[in-house]
Formats: C-alpha cells, structure tokens, sequence
C-alpha cells in the first residue's frame, strides 16, 4: 500500500468525507490544516458541495499542516488540491524561498478570502505617504507573522526605512494610542479594518496609507508573491478607498488533477450561495471570482481557467494557464 492510498483509507475510516464513496467514483483528497481552525471547517464544507454537487467524485478532507505541508504533499501526490496562501504558492511555483532549488507545481482554482496589509498612523502624525514613514517610530507587523515578513520586504524594495518597533498587538495597540509608536501593518478582516485597529480608533484618529501608482508598479514588478488591491471606501468609518498590498488564502491543485474534474469542481464552488458561507461568515456575499482574479499569483488549472472563460470573467495574464 502506498501513502496516498493509506492516507485516503484513513480520511474515509475517520469520517472526514461528505459523502459515502461509490465503486466507480473518483476518491479525491484535499488537504487543508488543523482541526481546530475555522479554515478546516470551510474545507469539510467544499468537501460536502462536491460531493454533492460533482458526478463521479467522492471527496475526502486530509488534516494537514497548512501551506507548507499541503505543498509538499502536492509534490508527492498526497493529496489533489487543498489550502495555500498565494504568496507562499508563488514561491513554491517559483522554486524560491522555502522552496529553492526544489520548485513546486501547483494550479490556482479560486482564493475564497483576504488579508490586505493595512498601513495604520495616528491622524496627527503628519504622514499623508509611505515615504513620510522614513525614520519614524513604526511597527512593520507582529513579531514572527507573514505581516512582519512581508511588509518588511514591501519596505526594503520601495527603498523606506522606518525605525521599526516590536511587540506584540496589545503592546503595539497601547504604544500608538500613548503616542509612543507612529503607527502599525495590521491585516485586514476582508476589506473591513480589523478588531485592534477600530481600537485604536476609538479615541484616537487614524489614517490609512494608500500606495502611489509607482509604488504600485515597482511592488508588482518586484514582488509577484504579492497582490496590489484597492481596498473600496468604508473600510472603517470616513475611511477613503486606498491601495494596499495583499495576500490572500487560497485552493491550489496538482496539474494532474483532471481539467474536466477541476471544472466541476470549480464551477460548484463558484455557483454556491449558502454552503461555504455557512461554513465561514466572512464568506457571505464574497465575490470568489473576482478575488481570485485580484490575489492569484500562480497560473490557473486549466479547468478552472475554463470555468472562468465561460462565466466571462477575465482572465489576466499572470493567471493564464501554464503549458505542461
């Protein structure tokens, strides 16, 4: 017995499929993260609607240990899609970072949600652009998180040096109110500020940066792991639409997931109104299409892609299919 087939037998043995497999059904596993996460919750949910929803397949959802782990077992033919975030994919696509000199195949299916790197200063800082944070007391992102890493990075190419302060959200929350710190990178919650920022905006008047059209152009240019978005007006109260950078959560596929399987998959995902909201509230009203168009970074299976082509949705070409 092989892996994949011990890991299969173990998935349907503990219950995880939504649906009893059938003799000539296709036995797909998704890999997706721990149990206790809410992100597992959406996947037994994706898992359900396709078995539901997908002639010939029967769908099982792996435990896993997130992007790293499900890239990995992509690579090995562990699993045939499951949960990544679009900058790590990119940099396994790639062969970088985590994954130099050993470059991971995956297709992008669809990205069903967010995190926007928000840049938060004190309204009375007087700083209207990125570049006004040069020197200024500043926390790139709590120590150890993709923010840190990743607005850091977004700093060094843009040629900003701010005098980054750490620490952890509550004292980070406390040393912007006190003063003490300019301001902060927070994710988003969606395009809604998150929980300590709209602290901080209690009682103390904030602002959001928005990133210039060249700025804009050097972090695409520069950055391929990352999305540039426009976050839209409303992100909190008298918040003004701005531009960001970003990274969103994602499903990626193994190329050898069938194009016609892919399709059917991505078509039930798309055509869903209630099942994945249930599953995750922040989901509900969330257009997945147009957030997979503006977070991919990797390009699409070409089932997917046709998925897409036939809804009329536009395809950019960095999301263009891959020839194999």
């Amino acid at each position: 017995m092989n892996r994949r087939t011990a890991i299969l037998g173990t998935a349907f043995a503990v219950g995880l499929l939504g649906a009893a497999p059938s003799g000539a059904a296709q036995k797909l596993l998704i890999g997706s993260t721990s149990a206790s996460s809410s992100h597992y919750g959406y996947f037994v949910a994706v898992a359900k609607l396709i078995n539901d929803s997908v002639d010939g397949v029967d769908a099982a959802v792996v435990e896993t240990g997130a992007t790293l782990d499900n890239l990995r077992r992509l690579q090995r033919d562990q699993i045939d899609f499951g949960l990544v975030t679009t900058n790590v994919a990119q940099h396994a696509y790639a062969g970088r970072g985590s994954f130099e000199g050993r470059p991971v195949d995956n297709r992008l299916m669809w990205v069903y949600t967010a995190a926007p790197q928000n840049v938060v200063v004190r309204a009375d800082a007087g700083i209207a652009a990125l570049t006004d944070l040069a020197g200024r007391r500043f926390n790139p992102g709590i120590k150890g998180s993709a923010t840190e890493r990743t607005a850091e990075a977004v700093f060094r190419v843009l040629g900003i040096a701010p005098d980054f302060v750490r620490g952890s959200t509550t004292d980070v929350v406390a040393m912007i109110k006190d003063n003490r710190v300019t301001g902060y990178v927070k994710s988003g919650a969606g395009v809604r500020l998150d929980a300590s920022t709209l602290d901080i905006a209690t009682f103390t008047p904030i602002h959001i940066l928005s990133l210039s059209e060249a700025e804009q152009a050097t972090l695409r240019a520069e950055m391929p792991d990352i999305s540039v978005v426009t976050i839209p007006a409303g992100a909190g109260a008298g918040i003004p639409a701005y531009s960001t950078w970003s990274f969103g959560v994602a499903v990626s596929a193994s190329p050898n997931l069938s194009a016609d399987v892919a399709y059917g998959i991505v078509r039930a995902v798309m055509q869903d109104r209630t099942v994945q909201a249930n599953a995750m509230a922040a989901l509900r009203g969330a257009d997945l299409a147009d957030l997979t168009m503006s977070y991919g970074t990797v390009p699409l299976h070409a089932g997917a892609a046709r998925y897409y082509e036939e809804a009329g949705v536009a395809i950019p070409e960095r999301l263009q299919p891959a020839g194999d």
